[in-house]
């Protein structure tokens, strides 16, 4: 499995209250751990025992060599595209709320990203964040041009995606996610999906299939990254379940599983293999 994308160095303070403006307040926790959309999905795919390679920029700051350690412990495999950049890597500044896992995210992520990638593609499934857009589109082409399905994680609307969704076989949109027009199905998607947090997961098919898939009520502790888990669970499944609601049940099960745990990373044993192959 190849991930295209984010890869962010993030700050977790667990805490009783997120702060007001001008608020200081005591963490009751802190944990540094590698994060961004693809980067999630890779550890999350990872856990569940694909082979998991994921394409992003790191460079040689020492920041860097923290979020390298925390995917290489995590079993997943970085190829970084400049890995001489000077610059550090992107940081996410995060605040958990204790009594409901709800939190906060400030983060620079890769704007003006010029990496691009022209390897050769050995994957059976490939998922792209398209916040380095050259990269996405370069691995998307290749994926379509071998017919390897390509999933993209659609959190916001990014300039990339004109280009970059007729190469897309299955879009999975957050609720905040908007498109401008023509609808996404106009665009050259096939399969469009869109989470809802702990509302129904609801899945649409250009053919005029559609449906929803509920989610099931588990108390949250930690809500970060929880799309991104959700995200890399639908990948993996795409490689395992032969239908859209099968693959949306099997993601909403691991997603479940990751919002019990607190932290960035101890919900990696929970998942551990499950319906590995």
């Amino acid at each position: 499995m190849l991930l295209a994308g984010l890869c962010t160095v993030d700050v977790v303070q667990r805490v009783t209250e997120l702060p007001a403006p001008g608020e200081k307040v005591q963490s009751l926790q802190v944990d540094v751990a590698a994060g961004g959309p693809a980067t999630n999905a890779a550890v999350t795919a990872a856990a569940l025992g694909a082979e998991a390679t994921l394409l992003t920029v790191l460079g040689a700051h020492p920041l860097a060599a923290l979020a390298r350690a925390d995917l290489e412990a995590h079993g997943v495999r970085v190829v970084d595209l400049d890995p001489s950049l000077s610059d550090p890597p992107p940081v996410s500044a995060v605040a958990v709320r204790e009594r409901d896992g709800e939190r906060t995210v400030v983060s620079r992520n890769a704007a003006g990203s010029g990496a691009t990638w022209s390897g050769t593609l050995d994957a059976d499934v490939v998922l792209v964040d398209g916040h380095h857009p050259d990269l996405a589109l370069a691995v998307a082409k290749a994926a379509k041009a071998e017919g390897v399905p390509v999933v993209l994680d659609a959190g916001s609307w990014k300039p990339v995606l004109d280009a970059l969704l007729p190469l897309v076989d299955i879009a999975a949109c957050s609720a905040h996610f908007r498109a401008p027009e023509p609808d996404l199905h106009q665009r050259g998607v096939p399969t469009v999906i869109t989470t809802a947090g702990p509302g129904p997961v609801r899945w649409s098919t250009a053919d005029g299939g559609s449906g929803e898939v509920p989610v099931a009520d588990v108390e949250a502790r930690d809500t970060l990254g929880a799309g991104d888990v959700w995200h890399g669970a639908l990948a993996v499944a795409v490689t395992r379940e032969p239908t859209v609601t099968d693959r949306i049940r099997f993601a909403n099960e691991v997603a479940a599983e990751r919002v019990r745990h607190v932290g960035p990373r101890s919900w990696t044993t929970a998942i551990a293999g499950r319906n590995r192959t």
